[in-house]
């Protein structure tokens, strides 16, 4: 199997191939390894590679055999280093594997290396000073989003058909809408977080993919989703496997749309450009589809404080922990400027302080369920505006502190965040793109809690309608140029 052809398939699609004979597994990891070859250099999307594994093959399952790609963070692989995008874990090696790792290797995925992150997942674009930014394949002047930016440019440039990403405020959608690609954020404790951790960002974060096909989303969830024993929070049982949502009719939804953002932030015209089109594929399929106006049940600022006396609280006993086990100093040779500032505003906050912000949550999350039996699912925009030049998203950060670092963060990405308060699956679909720049345009869809198998039904029926996986960037692991 030459790269062209691996880079044309998805994972379900070669995990076929290997079942039925057509080509070996070894086969399709060297395949990968050579698509690693062609491509990273110039997206910089893959922190390291590992020798293959010698454990015993799984048996058969829908992605058995089929190469893979972990963040570096939120997943911890034995023996294998987990640095976080950080300085002060440089180095750090994991001592066993975590829950979803487990799940990844019983899944039958070949994982072979990691993806890159900025510092401890703390930005929306991946530009971290210990392994350099990582660009986007459609322009590589542009960032791949973040967190998972790693993640998002390795499978958009064909060097895996998926990969494993987080989702703290929307991680995997805005790689996903920068890329291209399709990206579903579950439901607050589809998968499991442990054991190392219970709750991080206190519920807000969660584990998925990003993917080039909904099937393999579906079908990875299918095989990774389910409480593990001890679990704070466990979302309800879908009534039947992921994968056989993706082909079935969604129905007549009702569908609300929220073109510009909480906050007052004003969506740019391209991709308001880009919502309307969407708007009338969805009409074209007979949706019922009206403008929106949810609401988040406290103001934008007080959203905005809340988020940040979570995300600092926890950042700060998170780098303590690391320090303490590395020995390394928490200051400027160890953490980039808005994420040492994060980490000084979280030690200043107060318990009651702590527990008002996480009332806040619990008020988001009802306001919006409320919602929800309005519509059946929200569309917004996955992010404002196209992605961002390289370069620009840190410009004066050194000014700021941790509650003015995620305001900026939030202006940047303001649609994504609710989800993850309310613990309700989103989905970024790339169903349009710009026509002046070429780019991918990612559109947001939410659904009420555990309703992964509407989102699922719908993304199948835009996917049969509006294919995007035919549509490759200008880095591409199948393009002659390329290798």
């Amino acid at each position: 199997m030459d790269v062209k052809e691996y880079a044309g398939f998805d994972a379900v699609g070669l995990a076929d191939l290997i079942a039925r004979g057509q080509v070996s597994p070894a086969e399709v990891a060297a395949a990968a390894r050579e698509a690693v070859r062609a491509v990273d250099p110039q997206v910089n999307a893959v922190v390291e590679t590992w020798p293959a594994d010698d454990r015993p093959h799984p048996g058969s399952t829908p992605l058995a055999g089929v190469p893979f790609l972990v963040k570096d963070l939120g997943v911890t692989v034995a023996g294998r280093r987990t640095e976080l995008g950080s300085r002060l874990a440089a180095g750090t090696v994991a001592a066993a594997d975590s829950t979803l790792m487990s799940r990844l290797r019983r899944a039958g995925l070949v994982t072979f290396g990691r993806t890159a992150t900025p510092e401890l997942a703390y930005s929306t674009t991946t530009e971290p000073v210990l392994y350099g930014p990582t660009r986007n394949p459609w322009d590589l002047t542009r960032s791949a989003g973040g967190s998972s930016g790693g993640a998002g440019a390795a499978v958009a440039a064909g060097i895996v058909p998926l990969a494993h990403a987080t989702d703290a405020a929307g991680s995997i959608r805005i790689p996903a809408a920068y890329n291209g690609l399709f990206g579903l954020k579950p439901t607050r404790g589809r998968i499991p977080v442990g054991p190392d951790v219970d709750e991080i960002f206190n519920g807000l974060a969660v584990h998925g993919s990003v993917s080039r096909t909904v099937r393999d989303s579906a079908v990875l969830l299918d095989l990774v989703g389910g409480p593990a024993p001890g679990d704070p929070y466990v979302a309800p049982e879908p009534a039947r496997p992921y994968a056989q949502e993706v082909g079935r009719d969604p129905g007549r939804l009702r569908i609300g749309v929220l073109a510009h953002a909480w906050g007052g932030r004003r969506t740019a015209p391209p991709v308001t450009d880009a919502l309307a089109r969407t708007v009338r594929l969805l009409e074209s399929l007979g949706h019922r589809v009206a403008e929106a106006a949810p609401q988040l049940g406290v103001d934008w600022e007080e959203f905005v404080l809340a988020n940040a006396r979570q995300w600092t609280a926890n950042l700060a006993v998170s780098v303590d922990a690391l320090a303490a086990t590395t020995g390394r100093p928490v200051d400027l040779s160890t953490l980039e400027p808005p994420i040492l500032a994060s980490y000084h505003y979280g030690h200043r906050v107060t318990g009651a302080e702590l527990v008002d912000a996480l009332a806040v949550r619990n008020r988001v999350a009802r306001t919006l369920a409320a919602t929800f039996g309005a519509y059946d699912v929200l569309l917004t925009p996955t992010v404002p505006d196209l992605p961002v030049p390289l370069g620009t998203h840190g410009r004066g950060a050194e000014a700021l502190d941790g509650l003015g670092w995620l305001r900026r963060l939030f202006d940047l990405s303001p649609f994504t965040a609710a989800f993850n308060l309310a613990g309700t699956p989103a989905m970024s679909v790339p169903v349009a793109d710009d026509p002046a720049t070429g780019l991918p345009v990612g559109m947001q869809f939410a659904a009420g809690y555990g309703r992964e198998d509407l989102l699922f039904r719908l993304a199948g029926q835009l996917e049969a309608a509006c294919p995007w996986s035919g549509h490759t960037p200008a880095v591409w692991a199948g393009h002659p140029a390329s290798r």
